[in-house]
């Protein structure tokens, strides 16, 4: 008789990553049904609310306590076998990001391909996106906003400690003037994050929990971001009866990440990978677009950094993408009929 295993999956990492590990827990129940009693401990944990995958198993326990205390003493360590409390306790991450510039693989199969390692066993990818649900009340109830009709997220900034992500803040600007009347944007974006403020938009920066965001993004029509949180959670969150299945999503990606790492099957994704000398294989994967800091390190310096009107920087892989192309991209789901103008 096969005995159920009981796992404890650890993540540091952002909402983005969090959003995306969900894939390999639905995944690996799937594969394996029956066979694992599964919990996360993680930092966007609420991204795992209502997941059927799930079990709660208890943080007071001796166990866990002695996991605790192991993963302070061995960071490093990736995978701890309490034996006789019968949990594995295992810390996820993606080292197949290392092969990404080369590799035919996205972000996607990274935690998936991690489990497979730890726990030698085969996992098959089901469904090329996160795996998010949502209670009946979520569905019904969209977030107060006052406004009931269609609706796209903008996300227009990101974080201070990756901002070779940013576009020029005048060109979201543009672009949010360009479809003035015919789509409403809604800006969203973390408190202490840049996201400079936009006119003619609904304004929820720092206003959102991410069970609000979750929400918020089930009754959205559309996306358009950079390489963001946004966009995985885009593809996780299923669509309102009604709508086509796959939510359109815009991302402004440029040449930092490898396309097929970043992009999901029904996104468009404006990528200069193979345009510039610094992304001709790949991705760049540098940090930061700034003036250099005594601090910084050097090798994670964008290396044709492109100064805006409004004196920030950008890259350039992102300044050679313009608002004619962002508009085309979305003006293209319109014209493709899976989603309408307001006028």
């Amino acid at each position: 008789m096969r005995v159920t295993e009981d796992l404890i999956l650890y993540m540091g990492l952002s909402p983005g990553d969090t959003c995306v590990m969900t894939a390999a827990v639905r995944d690996l129940h799937l594969a394996y049904p029956g066979r694992f009693r599964t919990d996360v401990r993680c930092t966007a944990k609420e991204l795992f609310d209502n997941n059927p995958y799930l079990d709660d198993l208890d943080e007071n326990d001796v166990s866990f306590r002695k996991s605790e205390t192991f993963w302070r003493n061995k960071p490093n360590t990736v995978i701890f076998n309490d034996i006789d409390a019968g949990i594995t306790h295992i810390k996820m991450n993606y080292d197949m990001i290392h092969q990404s510039n080369t590799g035919a693989v996205h972000f996607l199969h990274g935690f998936i391909c991690h489990l497979e390692r730890i726990l030698g066993l085969r996992i098959p990818v089901t469904q090329f996106k996160g795996d998010i649900y949502l209670t009946e009340e979520e569905k019904r109830v969209p977030l107060s906003m006052g406004w009931d009709r269609d609706f796209w997220i903008i996300m227009a900034g990101g974080k201070y400690d990756i901002t070779a992500k940013w576009w020029d803040p005048e060109r979201w600007q543009e672009l949010v003037d360009v479809f003035a009347g015919c789509i409403q944007f809604v800006q969203c974006g973390e408190k202490g994050h840049f996201h400079e403020p936009l006119r003619g938009v609904i304004d929820l920066r720092g206003k959102t929990s991410t069970r609000d965001f979750v929400r918020l993004m089930y009754h959205a029509a559309g996306v358009v971001c950079p390489v963001t949180f946004a966009m995985h959670l885009a593809a996780a969150v299923p669509t309102r009866p009604g709508r086509f299945r796959n939510r359109p999503c815009v991302v402004i990606a440029g040449g930092r990440e490898p396309l097929q790492w970043v992009q999901y099957p029904h996104h468009r994704v404006l990528a200069t990978n193979g345009a510039l000398p610094c992304c001709d294989q790949g991705g760049c994967w540098k940090s930061k677009c700034d003036r250099i800091r005594p601090d910084d390190d050097r090798d994670d310096i964008c290396l044709q950094p492109t100064l805006t009107r409004n004196v920030i920087y950008i890259p350039k892989c992102m300044a050679m993408i313009g608002v004619d192309d962002v508009v085309r991209a979305i003006d293209q789901y319109f014209r493709g009929g899976v989603v309408r103008y307001l006028k």
